[in-house]
Parts: C-alpha cells; structure tokens; sequence
C-alpha cells in the first residue's frame, strides 16, 4: 500500500494555490473562447437560413430535418436542437438589422489595421441614437459574442425586432457581469428608457473623454421602490432608506459606484458642511456628490450641490488620481425649462434627475394583466354563479 505523502512546506503550498488559480483562470478563459465559437457558428447558421431562403425551399419541417441530420454526422455535437437552430436564425436576423456586415468582421477581426471592416461598424453605430449603442466597432464586436447564448435567446424572446434595444442590453450584460437571471429582472424595468437620460451640463464641464461616460452612468427617473416606502416621509428617512438597502441602491446607481459616506462633513472655510451621500466612481475615477431632495427642484438647489463639487474639488480630489468631482440632484419632480438653464448657468459638472418611489412594471403582455373591463366581467360572472348557486 502507497503511504501517503503531505507536504507541508510553505512554497509548496503557495504554489498549489498558484496552480488551483491557474486553473480555473484558463476554464473561464477556455469557456469564454468554446461560446465565442459557438456564437459565431450560430451566426453563420443563421446567416445561411436566410441567404438560402431554406424555410420557402424545405418547408415548415426543415428545422427538426436539418437538426437530425446535422447530429446524425456530428454525432457529439451538442446545442443542435431544432429549437436552437430557429433561435440561429434569430439571432441573425436581430443583430444584422444593426451591423449587417458583422459576419466578415467576424472573421478578420484578428487580422491587424483591418480597418476597412471596422469602419463598416462604425458607421452603422453611429446611426444609433442611443449612447449605450455608440461604441467603436470592435467593441460591439466583442459585446455581442461575449454574452452567453442563453442570454441571447431571452433578447431574441423581448426584442426581436428591436436591435437597438438588444444591444444596449448587452452592452450592460458585459459591463457589470450579469447572469441571466439578472438579465431576466432587468428587462421587466424601463432601464433602457431611463438609462443615461438626465438633465446634465457634462458636455459643457467634463472632457470629451469623459463626459459620454459620465452621461451613461445617470438615469432619469432613479428607482427608489426597494425602500418600501409608501406613506409620508421626510428627506433623512429617505436617505436612511436608501442606505438600509445599500445593496440595491449601488445597482441602481450603476456600474463602479463605491460608497464613501453619508452626511459627510467637510470643514469649509469657518463653517462645517455635510454632503448628503458621497461617493466614488471607479469608473470615472471621480468623487460623486449626491443631494437627495423630496420637493421640486429650485435654482438653490442646483447652487448648493456646485458648492459641494467645488468643496470636494479642493478638499478631497488628489491631483494626478483624481478626475473632477461630478454632481447629481436626485428630486422629486422638476420643471425641465427651469432645470436646463440651472445647468447653464453652473461651471461645474452637474446632473439633474427625478425619483420614484412605485415600482417600474414591465409593458403590458397581452393576456397576462388583466384589464378593468376584463376584471368587471370576471366579478359580475362570479357573482352570478354564486346567485345561481343560492350562496347570495
């Protein structure tokens, strides 16, 4: 019998760890590259479905004919199912709506100073009206073949004929790591509608690099439904709310936010201050001031919340780490015409958005919600019944 052998030294240990770490980096990075692959494939796939105009040529039964003899000469191929053949198609069809040439970017995208296929994406994004889906082509490359083939088939279910949409949304699924079932919540908001949409002056105060970053990260209204409120409340329970569910409230205030403080105090001159809620961008490599208000916006407000930039400018911003703080005013209401020239006649970089403390519901799915007349009828048939049943 083998006895045993247990090594106890420290390097060796380390070492292991190294390895284990190793290991599990290049099962990710082979994951990554096996659904890459995939992806393309289905691409292709789907590209060749509607090239051929196989369903006009084969019939309504060509799906489960070709996944059988597909898999009848494949034999361990595995995701040829008839469904995910009409999911192929799809998925083709959703995405070369918006980047019709991707198949040839695709497949000289490793080819250096290709620049001609790049330029073709360019232009298409450029079309967008949405600043999620104004990227560079390489990276709207990247995206689309970086999400999970699971994922794509819950945006092939939602947007079918929405690439806009479904490409914005797979921008957020790259950016902060979401699973499907993160994906599954966040398509029953209105994220796509509320993202990067408030008031800003960032054109006019940030750099050019920065400022598209900086709108991208605003949302306008801000989902405040996780605190549970629904009765009366003042602006500290709000703020306390807010940070009870701190969890939930750095997802809704997006990618990179790291919490610094709540009424933080900073010694101005002779007089102390408090920020309402401050925190740190890592993307932005940028302090954030946050000031919550529960009425509707007032130019004091917007002159308040430029003091706190200017304070957290000269008191916390490192030099050579730090890129300008930013501002956000989240209100309960406010008057557009009133708020835009609040931000034109501020120099420093501020953002102006609403909250709401109900629920965002997803759009109607017909024969899912029940409309009045649907539910008056279904009352009036129960009641009837009962009548009838000598229960009234």
């Amino acid at each position: 019998m083998t006895k045993s052998l247990n090594i106890l030294d420290k390097d060796y240990k380390q070492w292991l760890r190294d390895l284990s770490t190793r290991y599990r980096r290049s099962q990710i990075k082979a994951a990554v590259r096996v659904n890459e692959e995939m992806l393309r494939f289905y691409w292709e796939l789907g590209r060749d479905i509607v090239s051929r105009n196989v369903e006009n040529q084969y019939g309504s039964r060509f799906y489960s004919v070709l996944s059988r003899d597909l898999r009848e000469i494949i034999s361990s191929a595995s995701g040829l199912s008839e469904r995910n053949i009409r999911y192929a198609k799809e998925f083709y069809l959703l995405y070369s709506q918006k980047v019709g040439n991707l198949q040839q970017v695709v497949a000289n995208s490793d080819i250096p100073g290709n620049n001609e296929h790049f330029n073709i994406l360019q232009q298409v994004a450029a079309k967008s009206d949405n600043a999620a889906v104004q990227q560079d082509a390489g990276q709207m490359m990247r995206d689309i073949f970086s999400v999970p083939w699971g994922h794509h088939m819950l945006l092939i279910d939602k947007f079918k004929r929405n690439p806009e949409k479904a490409l914005f949304f797979v921008h957020q699924t790259v950016l902060n790591g979401w699973s499907r079932n993160m994906l599954l919540n966040f398509l029953d908001t209105d994220l796509y509608e509320r993202q990067g949409k408030a008031l800003s002056n960032f054109k006019q105060t940030l750099p050019d690099e920065t400022s598209d970053l900086a709108q991208e990260l605003t949302k306008d209204p801000y989902d405040f439904a996780f605190t549970g409120i629904t009765g009366r409340y003042n602006e500290r329970l709000l703020k306390d709310k807010l940070l009870n569910h701190i969890t939930q409230f750095l997802i809704e205030l997006g990618t990179g936010f790291a919490y610094v403080g709540k009424e933080y105090r900073l010694q101005v001159g002779e007089r102390e201050q408090f920020i309402d809620l401050l925190f740190y961008n890592l993307n932005l490599s940028c302090y954030v001031v946050i000031e919550v208000k529960i009425g509707k916006f007032e130019f004091a407000d917007a002159g308040q919340l430029g003091g706190y930039v200017v304070s957290c400018n000269h008191i916390l911003r490192k030099e050579g780490r730090d890129n300008p703080t930013i501002g956000l005013l989240i209100c309960k209401e406010k008057d557009r015409i009133q708020a835009q020239y609040a931000l034109e006649s501020s120099s420093q970089p501020i953002a102006i958005s609403e909250y709401n403390l109900e629920k965002f519901y997803p759009e109607k799915v017909e024969g899912t919600i029940p409309s009045i007349e649907e539910i008056e009828a279904k009352l009036s048939e129960t009641l009837l019944k009962e009548e009838n049943d000598g229960n009234i």
